[in-house]
Formats: structure tokens, sequence, C-alpha cells
């Protein structure tokens, strides 16, 4: 599961590929221009963004670029979404720091596929950066390692965990939180977050997550 932000200013292909990523058990947002996207980023860091080139007001090579340009989001994997005769397009999405494209018309096995591999690579480079010599993230396994000792995590605890894990000592607002780990489709009490926060450090300890009080909570590494 990924957090992934679509980015396309035609609405039908958004509505089909939150459709069917959703059905994969992706949380999925949707943006449909530049400007839109950037702003959304800065408030959740999504794993990979699915980004049309050709689009009004802030086209896709300049939000690539604009973002690979900036270190917290540096590491974001992007997938450009270009027209089958852009050539061009491709290989400028490509030079602007992109990590892959899909041709439209698109064909949403394809684009589910090819997803999951750019998301596979990442994690094993992720694996990588998630790790220290105390404290491992296993986002393969849905575990972590403490002190070489392996704790099995349910999937929200494991999802929460990874979420405040993605960007250690960044304060998370408790509605960013809800968003982007239960979907802004699902609706919970914010009493869920507490549980499950409470239930996280009950395994692995109260030193790894701090609540900041009235705004929400950051995890220390």
């Amino acid at each position: 599961m990924a957090h992934i932000l679509i980015v396309d200013d035609e609405e039908d292909i958004r509505l089909l590929l939150k459709y069917n990523l959703e059905k994969e058990g992706h949380i999925v947002s949707c943006a449909s221009n530049g400007k839109e996207a950037l702003k959304m980023v800065a408030h959740q860091k999504p794993e990979l963004i699915l980004l049309d080139v050709m689009m009004p007001i802030m086209d896709g090579i300049e939000v690539c670029e604009e973002l690979k340009s900036d270190p917290v989001n540096k590491d974001i994997i992007i997938c450009f979404l270009t027209a089958r005769s852009e050539d061009y397009s491709q290989i400028a999405g490509l030079e602007a720091g992109g990590d892959d494209y899909v041709s439209k018309p698109i064909k949403p096995k394809v684009l589910v596929s090819r997803i999951h591999a750019l998301l596979r690579r990442q994690n094993a480079i992720s694996s990588k950066n998630d790790a220290n010599d105390d404290f491992i993230i296993d986002r393969e396994r849905y575990l972590i390692i403490i002190n070489k000792l392996e704790i099995q995590l349910p999937k929200k605890e494991f999802e929460l965990l990874a979420f405040l894990a993605s960007r250690p000592n960044v304060v998370f607002k408790r509605d960013v939180i809800l968003d982007s780990v239960w979907g802004s489709e699902v609706v919970v009490g914010d009493r869920t977050i507490d549980v499950h926060i409470r239930k996280l450090r009950e395994k692995i300890g109260d030193e790894y997550i701090t609540t900041i009080k009235g705004v929400g909570y950051k995890f220390n590494l």
C-alpha cells in the first residue's frame, strides 16, 4: 500500500485511475493542476505521483523540477502520463528527474503493474534509509526490528508508524494523518489516532513517538 497523488486536468482520467488504484489498497489523492499538486505535497508527502505532462497553469515538467530541487521531496517517485506521440515529453520528463512514464490512453492493469514495480524498487532503497543500528522498518514484511527484535504490527498500526517515520522529527497534524493513513472517504474520529498511537507505544516504547499537544505527532529517530 502506498499514498499516490494523481495530477491530471482531465477529471475522467483522475476518476478512472483513482478507482483502480484504490481497488489495489492504495491511498489516493487527486489534483487538477500543478500548483494544486505542490500545495498538497507540502501537507502530505505521497510516495508516488502520477503526473500529467500537458496541463494548464503549471505543466508536469515544471512540477517535477520543483519537487526534485527540494531535498525534502526529491525521493518521491514520479511517473509521467504522456500522449503516445509525445516522445519529446517522455525524454523531457526523465531528464527533469522523473522515474518512468506511461503513455495515454492508459490501460489500468498496465499502469498498476508499472506502479508496483516502481514501489518495489523504492522499498528496496527505503529499507536502507529507514534503518539505523537499533531501529529498522521492514516495509516488505509489515514489521519493525528494534535492537534485533522483530515486532509484527497490524496493518493500520504499521501504516501509521511508516507514515510518521517517512519524515523523522517533522510534526504531522492530526487531519493530515487521518487523510493520509485512513483516507478522506473513511469516516473515523480523532480518538482513532490516539488509540493506534497508544498501541504502538505499548509495543515499541514511548521514546519514538512524541505528542505535540493541540497539533499532532512526530517520530523521533
